[in-house]
């Protein structure tokens, strides 16, 4: 008689469904906060927020549920392959996701731009659109005659790549010392990972606020402005995501969960927070530098 490995089956879930219903709520809010944002919002901002209160509270009880059903055993070596070939492919999406992005840059920059000012058989002119229109990038004048600035690469921008960088490295220690079975060391060294996460979102929102009220560079400043905040702003969302998951590993590193062998989860958020980080590399580059 064949001997089939087990694979355990969950029972129906609620939490999908109450996912799909934050991120409606996101997109409902987000959508109306930006369509309405010279007047106020709207009623946007409060949808939002419920959307994300709803998205926290399923990351919060979904983790837990999950949590639960590892430490009691119910998982074998074939779920193992599953969540890796599931976060893999999650992963690739999020590539996707953002290279719709840095395409739609690259078309503004090197299509659009060029077409607009007249590159090739074009006959439209600057003049046609306003008498201020240059075609050169950054694009910070608009029609109505104002004028913002360009967010540099030094200063914040700068600090918080290096911030990443080194927070890649130091949950790169924390890992070669969970496979060591080095508990001290692993907790010091996350630790200082998830600090490293919460000052990049610090000096972030930093950044916004001194586009906003000093540099006059909003999410309504033009196509230039429009895309800086698209970008940097999901990636934003992304380290918060990124933040929340290594907090999770941590408090599960201190109540004594997994092991050098069986340590997937902490696995899976290393992978995710590398991402993460390169899409900032390249976005430093591509959106600050260039």
């Amino acid at each position: 008689m064949n001997q089939y490995e087990k694979y355990y089956v969950p029972a129906t879930s609620p939490w999908p469904i109450v996912g799909a219903v934050g991120l409606f709520l996101i997109a409902l809010g987000a959508g109306n906060y930006v369509a309405n944002l010279e007047s106020g919002g709207g009623f946007g901002g409060l949808v939002l927020l419920a959307g994300i209160a709803v998205i926290l509270f399923m990351v919060v009880g979904w983790f837990r549920h999950v949590i639960q059903e590892s430490m009691s055993g119910l998982y074998s070596a074939q779920m193992d392959r599953s969540f890796r070939q599931g976060m893999s492919w999650f992963i690739f999406s999020e590539v996707m996701f953002f290279g719709a992005f840095f395409g739609a840059l690259f078309y503004a920059r090197m299509v659009a731009l060029p077409w607009l000012g007249g590159a090739g058989n074009n006959a439209m002119t600057a003049e046609v659109l306003w008498p201020t229109f240059e075609a050169v990038w950054p694009l910070i004048s608009t029609p109505d005659g104002t004028t913002t600035q360009a967010m540099g690469w030094s200063g914040l921008p700068l600090y918080n790549t290096i911030i990443l960088v080194v927070s890649s490295v130091t949950l790169h220690v924390a890992h070669v010392a969970l496979e060591q079975d080095k508990r001290k060391v692993l907790t010091a060294w996350l630790g200082l990972t998830v600090l490293l996460g919460l000052a990049f979102l610090v000096l972030q929102v930093e950044e916004y606020v001194h586009a906003y009220t000093e540099m006059g560079l909003t999410l309504s400043s033009g196509i230039y402005g429009n895309t800086f905040f698209l970008l940097t702003g999901f990636h934003g969302m992304h380290v918060t995501l990124g933040t929340i998951m290594l907090i999770v590993m941590f408090f599960r590193v201190l109540k004594g969960h997994f092991s050098p062998d069986n340590h997937f989860a902490f696995q899976a958020s290393s992978w995710y927070w590398h991402f993460v980080d390169v899409v900032w590399l390249c976005l430093f580059v591509f959106v600050y530098v260039l």
